[in-house]
């Protein structure tokens, strides 16, 4: 007779009633249950204080190591854990976003910016100009 390996999962929840914060161990993003207070991360365990309700959240790649990082919005600047950074927070109207003119990765820059560069195939994508002036990795 077949012994189960796990059980089944329960019903999907309602989309309004999930909310997602880093884990504040191995940094993996982690979906949980409105209403929670703390969240267990199942893949390294650690326990993760869930901001309280109406606090607006925002997210910012870090300089230093590229981790995605999540802070309170409204924060001047955020310390990364992982390498201890301080990044500057840029306000909404302060950062734009294009494709990346090689792998189409989403990117965000700030306004102002001629050109940004992939962080994953390190083309160089110009910003509002042709795409003629696009480089190679290397060029």
């Amino acid at each position: 007779m077949p012994v189960p390996l796990a059980p089944y999962p329960g019903p999907p929840l309602p989309l309004g009633g999930q909310s997602q914060l880093v884990c504040s161990g191995c940094r993996n993003l982690l979906i949980y249950p409105g209403g929670a207070t703390s969240v267990c991360c199942a893949v390294c365990s650690a326990v993760t204080t869930v901001p309280p309700p109406g606090t607006e959240m925002a997210q910012l790649i870090c300089g230093g190591c590229h981790t995605l990082l999540m802070y309170v919005r409204g924060a001047s600047r955020v310390q990364c854990s992982c390498c201890h950074t301080v990044n500057l927070a840029p306000e909404a109207n302060q950062v734009a976003h294009v494709n990346c003119g090689n792998c189409h990765m989403l990117l965000m820059y700030q306004y102002g910016a001629r050109s940004v560069r992939c962080a994953v195939c390190s083309f160089v994508t110009s910003v509002g100009a042709s795409p003629s002036t696009e480089q190679k990795p290397g060029n």
